[in-house]
């Protein structure tokens, strides 16, 4: 079973990303799409002001991070 996952807001997970080397790329409506030329992995954020991120939503994230959850916590 995953560790416990924090409740987030977008920006903390747009930190984590730019931390692991993902730019902007381009955002479409309230989708941010962040990209890692080394290794081509592609995350979308999904940026609604002020509200978390859901834990499904955020392990799929993760996941397309190439990150374990309890690797994501650390980097928070």
């Amino acid at each position: 079973m995953s560790p416990k996952l924090p409740q987030v807001k977008a920006k903390e997970v747009v930190k984590v990303a730019l931390k692991l080397g993902f730019k902007f790329d381009r955002q479409s409506g309230s989708h941010a799409v962040y990209y890692r030329e080394s290794d081509k992995r592609r995350v979308v954020v999904s940026i609604h002001s002020g509200k978390d991120i859901r834990f499904k939503t955020l392990l799929g994230i993760i996941k397309d991070m190439g990150l374990e959850a309890e690797e994501f916590r650390r980097l928070l």
